[in-house]
């Protein structure tokens, strides 16, 4: 244990998810040890990100503005709506440039022991949005956990009387995996998705 403001900085680092007691031991020597201006540059840097970003109106993705890049595009299509937990999600499907429609940020995933149920997330806005009759499917893209099965099925529960195409990403071996290191869900799911080639 360190005193005063030093264990303060290691006490506040490792309350970010992915951060653990040394990283963030780690983490505040380097702070401690950077250049005053470098310090000052990472505070200004954090407050701004406060100020500034909040979350896209329409789609719940975070944003500088109103609405966020992607629903400000005219060029994508707005018939197809991509259900994703959270905003890092978009930019994981963005990278694979294989998606140009619209998304919808739930802002997590149902979870019991969690205490997250449907009325926490942001389906209430999702079934708002299914009501303009030019959408054309939803594109359910939760985890593959638990969780993420949870949320889906709900959605697909919710939705379908509605009569919009649901589909669900595939999901099943990672390319460049082996067959004996897969375990059985992942495996059984590679064999309901298989494709005619």
């Amino acid at each position: 244990m360190y005193e005063g403001a030093i264990q303060d900085l290691i006490d506040e680092l490792g309350r970010l998810p992915g951060i653990g007691p040394k990283s963030a031991q780690r983490i505040a020597f380097h702070i401690i040890q950077s250049e005053r201006v470098d310090v000052t540059r990472l505070v200004d840097v954090l407050r701004t990100v406060k100020e500034r970003v909040k979350f896209c109106t329409e789609c719940g993705n975070i944003s500088e503005e109103e609405l966020c890049r992607i629903c400000r595009d005219p060029r994508r299509d707005a018939t197809l709506i991509c259900v994703v937990e959270e905003s890092k999600d978009v930019m994981a499907i963005e990278k694979t440039r294989e998606f140009r429609g619209k998304y919808h940020v739930l802002g997590g995933a149902i979870s019991p022991i969690d205490g997250v149920g449907p009325e926490q997330l942001r389906i209430r806005e999702l079934m708002m949005r299914l009501s303009n009759p030019d959408i054309a499917e939803i594109i359910i893209a939760t985890d593959p956990n638990l969780e993420g099965e949870a949320t889906a099925s709900y959605l697909i529960r919710q939705i379908r009387p509605m009569g919009i195409k649901v589909s669900r990403l595939a999901s099943g071996l990672p390319v460049g995996g082996d067959l004996e290191y897969a375990d059985e869900v992942t495996l059984g799911r590679a064999f309901e998705g298989r494709r005619t080639v």
